[in-house]
């Protein structure tokens, strides 16, 4: 039997996924409070970033006094262009702020990937070069190889919250291939929870989403067993 958690989510203000797919896939009496970050249309940069993160935990602190046992950060493109480094000392800060244990969308790809003992990867995103490039750094600092690249190129949060289950899915087949250990659908805004389980049948290799290794992760750090997907 799986535990219950309390979980807390983080997510930009656009983002129209992560909350129902963390909330499908936490076991069954689990609860999820979502905070949501204020934001332009425009899409995270280096320079943005460091106004960002002051909301951020400034809205965390709404998490210092509540049921919440987990703190989910939902914003992928923020921890990489944070950097690993940035992106732990975030997850310092929140952790200072809410007194609860944090987990982060850009590390819970890594540990995902690195528990999977997987190397070499296809990747489908739908950002803009400069964040592939800072989201493939990322990954190698954690021995992770990109064989295999797509992405949507997504000019702003209107252009990415329209990205559908069936636009994700057919990117995915445009870019698995046989040199690919495991195939990963970075951004917790694109929709993965329908189509991930369908689609490692199909390719024969772990197929993971942002959404679905953040709730393993937070489901470790609440020590609660994962549910399947």
């Amino acid at each position: 039997m799986t535990t219950p958690l309390n979980a807390g989510l983080i997510v930009p203000i656009n983002n129209t996924t992560f909350d129902g797919e963390l909330r499908a896939w936490l076991p069954q009496g689990s609860s999820c409070t979502t905070l949501r970050i204020p934001r332009g249309k425009g899409l995270l940069t280096p320079e943005t970033l460091p106004a960002y993160v002051t909301q951020t935990l400034s809205l965390a602190e709404r998490f210092a006094h509540s049921p919440v046992e987990v703190v989910v950060y939902g914003c992928t493109a923020a921890g990489f262009i944070a950097g690993p480094a940035g992106d732990t000392q975030l997850a310092h800060d929140l952790s200072k702020v809410t007194g609860k244990p944090v987990v982060t969308v850009a590390r819970s790809m890594v540990l995902a990937l690195q528990q999977a003992q997987v190397n070499d990867i296809a990747l489908v995103t739908p950002y803009l070069h400069a964040v592939n490039e800072q989201l493939e750094a990322f990954l190698l600092d954690g021995g992770i190889r990109v064989r295999r690249f797509n992405s949507f190129y997504a000019a702003d949060v209107d252009a990415l919250g329209r990205i559908g289950h069936d636009d994700v899915a057919r990117l995915a087949r445009e870019t698995m291939d046989a040199d690919c250990e495991a195939l990963f659908i970075a951004c917790a805004q694109l929709p993965t929870r329908g189509i991930i389980e369908p689609l490692s049948r199909e390719f024969g290799r772990p197929v993971l989403s942002s959404t679905w290794v953040t709730t393993v992760q937070a489901l470790r750090a609440g020590r609660a067993q994962p549910a399947l997907p």
